[in-house]
């Protein structure tokens, strides 16, 4: 291997990062709106923070590395350019724990990134919050010293000390709610106080405020003390108040099992809109056939990435031995980016010069595969055996459980009297695991 192609397939493998959202204006963007059931995030979600005389509280939902990050920071730069003030973070970065979050949480997490993003503003309010509940949370925050004797940076670093702990240390992290909860209130008219008086200061290009709490669809579900409740209704139902009570507009992502529980309209009810969904990418339709506008999307996807590093490296002839080479990854990705990338990062991994071959292709569909062999329990097969004949999902927690672990995905697309159609099917790379297999010619049988 000469020391130009080793750099070229480093070039390329760096290009397919799995985990790396594109910002805002970024060459490599794909727009998959057309195979997404006409997804647009800034007529979706901008319009209305554009076009309502009050702020507006927004869900936005799907499955975990479907690219709502990406369209997320398409809707920041869109807002900044209609004159709002953005104030976006990536919520599970810095300041919460996805395997065990709460409210506080994320009542915390705003105001750190509240206070970080907009320095010009007297904090005074949130300070002196602060300073009020001192002798309960000085502990928490790992320092001895008296509020007052800090200086003003070290007493604004305090929330970010306290979202650090929240996220880093489990031994603290409910200490720290059991203090803060009781006064979460009063936090939130601090917060308040500070957000209204950053909105008359706000430079004059800008309007308003919003706020785009990103990630929160990462928490992890689960049952409360083995009831019907969820982790889930506690945070985005019960306290759906306390998360629409920031006097700014506000975006929060949330766990695509959310958005199909037995609550799903409480959540229309609680946040008065629907919740927006990012669907696959449609690489098939419901009756099974390649949906080719989906395919050359997916193709598209990896031409652009591609043509960052190596403008002039065909894709069907340079790139991959075969068409069918690039086909059948781009399929069995089900249309799902982050998967999409993820194999072809294994089968470059897999080759030590291009052309990148079906043999490396199908090594890297393999030990993909492999990673969701574990995901389904032993009473989920059969149900992923009937999801991919009738196309549909049930309403219950096994269901949404394998939504969540992407065992199952979900497509949308209008057909031809302009009606939604929303449909379901399991994860090609299930398809070729022995358990399915075995449900499906037990379920025909």
């Amino acid at each position: 291997m000469t020391q130009n192609t080793e750099q070229l397939l480093k070039k390329l493998y760096n290009a397919f990062n799995p985990y790396s959202p594109l910002p805002a204006g970024d060459p490599q963007y794909v727009d998959c709106g057309e195979v997404r059931g006409d997804d647009n995030i800034t007529k979706d979600l901008g319009r209305n923070i554009q076009r309502s005389e009050q702020n507006t509280c927004q869900l936005y939902a799907g499955h975990r590395g479907a690219g709502k990050s990406t369209e997320l920071l398409r809707l920041e730069k869109h807002l900044q350019d209609k004159g709002y003030f953005v104030v976006y973070f990536a919520a599970d970065e810095q300041d919460i724990n996805p395997e065990d979050t709460e409210y506080t949480d994320i009542l915390l997490a705003c105001t750190r990134h509240l206070l970080e993003t907009i320095k010009d503003t007297d904090s005074k309010p949130l300070r002196d919050w602060m300073k009020d509940r001192w002798n309960d949370l000085k502990d928490l925050a790992l320092t001895k010293v008296s509020f007052e004797t800090l200086s003003l940076e070290m007493q604004i670093a305090q929330f970010a000390k306290l979202t650090a702990n929240v996220r880093n240390e489990p031994s603290l992290r409910q200490k720290i709610r059991e203090k803060v909860n009781p006064y979460t209130q009063t936090l939130i008219e601090a917060l308040n106080e500070f957000i209204g008086a950053a909105k008359k200061k706000l430079p004059a290009q800008y309007l308003q405020l919003v706020v785009i709490a990103d990630n929160l669809d990462k928490i992890v579900p689960f049952s409360k003390d083995g009831g019907e409740r969820s982790n889930l209704d506690e945070i985005f139902l019960d306290r759906s108040e306390q998360l629409k009570a920031l006097d700014c507009h506000v975006v929060y992502t949330v766990p695509i099992a959310m958005v199909h529980s037995n609550r799903a309209s409480d959540l229309r009810n609680n946040y008065n809109n629907i919740p927006q969904v990012l669907p696959m990418i449609m690489v098939c339709n419901p009756s099974g056939e390649i949906y080719l506008p989906g395919l050359a999307k997916m193709k598209e996807v990896i031409e652009k990435r591609v043509k960052k590093v190596a403008p002039n490296l065909c894709l069907e002839t340079k790139l991959f031995d075969t068409t069918e080479a690039l086909e059948n990854l781009c399929l069995m990705s089900g249309g799902h980016v982050r998967n999409l990338l993820s194999i072809l990062q294994g089968a470059i991994n897999q080759i030590d010069e291009l052309p990148i071959t079906a043999k490396a292709v199908q090594r890297s569909i393999t030990k993909e595969r492999n990673v969701y062999c574990s995901v389904p329990g032993k009473d989920d097969w059969s149900i992923l055996a009937k999801v991919s004949v009738d196309r549909e999902i049930l309403n219950d927690e096994q269901h949404r459980n394998l939504l969540f672990s992407r065992c199952i995905l979900e497509y949308r697309y209008y057909n031809d009297e302009g009606e939604m159609q929303v449909w379901y099917d399991v994860h090609p790379l299930i398809k070729g695991i022995k358990q399915f297999k075995d449900a499906v010619a037990l379920l025909e049988s």
